[in-house]
């Protein structure tokens, strides 16, 4: 099954046995009838399984080409449940970009519980093993990376994680399975901040993990059941019906991004463009190799190189909105430094290159001249 297929039938096999409906039913419920003590129809309780989360899990499953789907009530409880696979005086190695409440956590949370963090450039795959020792256990990945647009090599990664015995998590939040498929180039768990590309319409906040290792998906569910961080049916429904056309989406936003990108790149108010689709953008050849497009998120510096030329530019925009996230069919603005990644110390974000003049844009479906115009306009 191919993947645009995948996105409307993946996993959605005998949905509803009882009237057909093409639809998993939102099984609004909290507890099921058994006929004697344990004897259920697959489901007991909801908070340990929901009908309707359930075929979202094995829609999660399809398009990533992964065998366990797990879904949870945010991007950031699926990485707690990650996080929750180890204990006091493992260490994990993260990318140094990375979105800023992935920071937090790791940093506010785990750090306190005895888990010790080290968050490298990782745009040298090979730069990695100079961090590893007998305590690490865990690489976690994201690329492109939020919100610098960091390309790191999956399959590169990969192969020093096997070669160490480590696990290695990618987030694909960004590329989302249309354009990358991190499991097919030797990850281990990858994660998804459902709220973004896979629910598209800014109405539901998610978060979801898939695997491959029955073991592992074994783990996860239990920290998943055991935790209780699980998303509602009426969420669920929300997600499933979004991945439904989430090729559709991804096309227009690549499209969208790339016009924009070139458009910023060419305008004497803005100063640099990260945007992985550039032939100088860094490891732009590593973009290519592994994902299929270059996506709809891009970064640029204001050329005044001020806090204060970033907020008037975002505060004249008119199409895009000025709001947190991203991933939605409507146009986005943020000030990573001030909004998304205001958790992460303003030294360790500049060294990174999270200035005060950054704006991150998450360009949407809209008619393509429009997006144009308005940033023309709000450069002006």
């Amino acid at each position: 099954m191919k993947f645009n297929t995948k996105t409307i039938h993946g996993g959605q096999e005998n949905v509803d046995p009882a009237y057909g409906s093409v639809m998993p039913p939102i099984y609004q419920t909290s507890t099921y009838s058994q006929s004697t003590p344990g004897g259920h129809k697959g489901f007991e309780y909801s908070r340990s399984g929901n009908p309707t989360r359930a075929a979202l899990e094995n829609s999660l499953a399809s398009i990533e080409n992964g065998k366990y789907g797990i879904a949870f009530g945010s991007g950031l409880a699926a990485i707690d449940a990650v996080m929750k696979l180890f204990k006091p005086g493992d260490e994990i190695i993260s990318t140094n970009d990375l979105y800023g409440g992935s920071y937090r956590l790791f940093t506010s949370i785990f750090e306190k519980l005895g888990i010790k963090f080290q968050f490298i450039g990782m745009q040298e795959a090979e730069n990695i093993e100079n961090y590893i020792n007998d305590h690490t256990k865990l690489i976690w990945v994201e690329t492109p990376t939020n919100p610098m647009m960091n390309i790191i090599d999956i399959e590169a990664v990969s192969k020093i994680a096997k070669k160490h015995g480590l696990l290695l998590a990618v987030d694909n939040t960004f590329a989302t399975p249309y354009l990358q498929l991190p499991l097919e180039l030797g990850a281990d768990i990858v994660m998804h901040s459902a709220t973004k590309y896979l629910g598209g319409h800014s109405d539901v906040v998610m978060g979801g993990l898939v695997v491959k290792d029955q073991k592992l998906a074994e783990k996860l569910y239990f920290i998943q059941n055991a935790s209780g961080a699980i998303c509602g049916p009426q969420d669920s429904f929300l997600v499933l019906r979004g991945i439904k056309t989430l090729h559709l989406r991804m096309q227009r936003h690549c499209e969208n991004g790339e016009a924009v990108a070139k458009f910023l790149k060419s305008h004497p108010k803005v100063d640099k463009v990260y945007w992985p689709g550039f032939d100088d953008h860094p490891n732009h050849h590593i973009a290519k190799k592994q994902m299929s497009g270059f996506g709809g998120m891009i970064s640029f510096t204001t050329a005044e190189k001020t806090l204060e030329s970033a907020v008037k530019l975002v505060e004249k925009l008119k199409v895009f909105t000025l709001a947190e996230s991203l991933g939605g069919v409507e146009s986005l603005a943020g000030h990573p430094a001030s909004m998304t990644h205001a958790a992460i110390p303003k030294e360790e974000r500049e060294k990174i290159g999270v200035l005060d003049s950054l704006i991150r844009l998450s360009v949407g479906v809209e008619d393509e001249e429009d997006l144009l115009e308005d940033l023309r306009q709000a450069l002006g």
